[in-house]
């Protein structure tokens, strides 16, 4: 699993650690279904969303599936507790015109600023993960053919096609931007920050909320809102839905499939507002 998720989940089992250690129960292994609902309800009464109830329950199971696996525990306490089912939210995108004033937000006459163009016009270009765009290394780039071999979740490889203008300013930031930020280090990193080391993904994910601000986009956005653009705006050009499922790295077509819904109610959006009797 990413380190995201290893991080997610080690968080959940530290909530429930904290919740039962209350209880004064000896041993894990002395917990039962109830205790395990008390949590949930806990967390319910605490104003947690659903979503991350879902996933903390999702850890919990993990865990007591190990316990049996590793023969410290005969019964699973979480084994018929039902995971809630979620609507599947449609995501906040941008519209053409508002990923153009992102994208010619930064100052790419500046050393950082090309960097931060080029990050851009990248996730924008392939639908990267906040994630994946950190972690690319040089390697990772064919600018003659205008590929990029992405690892996504699970170590699962995939390669997405660049676009001109991303190449462009790929090479710019390569020639002009990255030694300068670098400063006679080496680094096999592609994105480097103004340490002269890796850009973390929260500081992309700064990067990106700085400039949304700047072009005065006030939209619910978050580190993928560039990614279900980047979705949303190949289907509305006719791309099929297979084709952006491997782009986007998906492992079920049914998780691209949102992004159709995406295209139903801006439809929806356009027949209220123009139709003469909506």
């Amino acid at each position: 699993m990413s380190d995201n998720t290893i991080s997610a989940y080690t968080h959940d089992l530290q909530k429930y650690d904290g919740y039962i250690s209350k209880l004064r129960i000896g041993t894990v292994l002395q917990l039962e279904k109830k205790h395990i609902t008390r949590f949930i309800h806990d967390q319910k009464e605490k104003g947690i969303s659903s979503v991350s109830i879902a996933r903390n329950l999702s850890a919990i199971k993990s865990f007591y599936r190990f316990l049996i696996r590793e023969r410290l525990l005969k019964k699973d306490p979480s084994s018929t507790i039902e995971t809630p089912k979620l609507w599947k939210k449609i995501p906040e995108v941008l519209t053409a015109k508002e990923v153009d004033k992102l994208l010619s937000q930064p100052n790419f006459r500046k050393p950082k600023g090309l960097r931060d163009k080029a990050i851009l016009e990248l996730m924008y270009a392939t639908g990267l993960r906040v994630s994946e765009a950190a972690s690319l290394s040089v390697n990772n780039l064919n600018l003659e053919v205008g590929f990029l071999r992405v690892l996504g979740k699970a170590r699962k490889e995939r390669i997405v096609p660049l676009g001109k203008k991303s190449a462009h300013f790929l090479l710019r930031y390569i020639a002009e931007s990255r030694p300068k930020l670098l400063k006679d280090n080496q680094s096999q990193h592609l994105f480097i920050s103004s340490y002269k080391r890796k850009l973390s993904r929260q500081s992309i994910w700064k990067m990106i909320k700085f400039y949304l601000k700047n072009a005065r986009i006030r939209k619910d956005v978050h580190p993928h809102t560039l990614r279900h653009s980047f979705a949303t705006h190949l289907l509305e050009g006719g791309a099929d839905l297979r084709s952006v499922q491997e782009m986007l790295g998906h492992s079920s077509i049914s998780t691209t499939q949102i992004y159709t819904h995406i295209n139903r109610a801006r439809l929806k959006e356009i027949h209220r507002k123009f139709h003469p009797r909506p």
